[in-house]
Formats: C-alpha cells, structure tokens, sequence
C-alpha cells in the first residue's frame, strides 16, 4: 500500500481543479491506498458548509466530501494558516478535518510516495 498524499489548493468554483482533485481521492481510495487529503491555500472554501452554486450556474461538487468517510479517507487536513487567514475556523467547516501546521504538512509530504497538488 501507498501513501498519496493529495494538496486542494484551488476554490471550489471558477475551474476544475477542485472537482479534480477530489475525483482523484474518490478514485485512489477505492484501490486502498492511504489518502491524506490537504485542503490549503483557497482550497480550504471548498470545505465551508452552506454553499449555494446554483446561484451562479455551477454544480455542487463539495456535496460529496462526507462520502469520503465512506471511502476510507479518513486523514483529511486543512492547513491552520490557510484557515485562519480567511477568517475561517473548523466549525464552519461541513465535514470534520485535522488542522495542521506548516511543519506537520511538510511532515506529511515526506512521509508520502507521492503527492499531487492541484
């Protein structure tokens, strides 16, 4: 078994990336491998519960993220200082995460096989 380690850096709308990046996660979890799923920079909206895409045309594809327990992933982390530099704490969040720091990140990375950022 591998580690993946997965970094969500992008807001849920606008672009693919976020979709993407949690089809990869969706996708690598069911061939159980080890997930860690980074939710960083901007990607740290894609978390924040109540979102409302219809509004702009756009399908909610942050819907699915409780189904990640489902999957297995079970190692999901939102990086502190992407939190609360958007004024954003972990009870605004609609699924619960490991908050970690900068060097718990690059603690994890290390211990990855491979990591992707998106």
């Amino acid at each position: 078994m591998k580690t993946l380690t997965f970094l969500s850096r992008q807001a849920p709308f606008g672009s693919s990336k976020a979709k993407a990046c949690l089809d990869m996660v969706l996708a690598s979890a069911v061939f159980e491998q080890q997930i860690n799923y980074v939710f960083m920079d901007d990607g740290v909206w894609q978390l924040v519960r109540g979102h409302a895409p219809e509004a702009i045309g756009a399908k909610n594809t942050m819907a699915a993220l409780p189904a990640l327990e489902l999957y297995g992933v079970d190692k999901v982390y939102a990086l502190e200082e992407s939190l609360t530099g958007r004024g954003l704490t972990p009870e605004h969040l609609q699924i619960p995460v490991i908050v970690c720091t900068k060097t718990q990140l690059q603690a994890i990375i290390k211990a990855s096989d491979v990591v992707t950022a998106l």
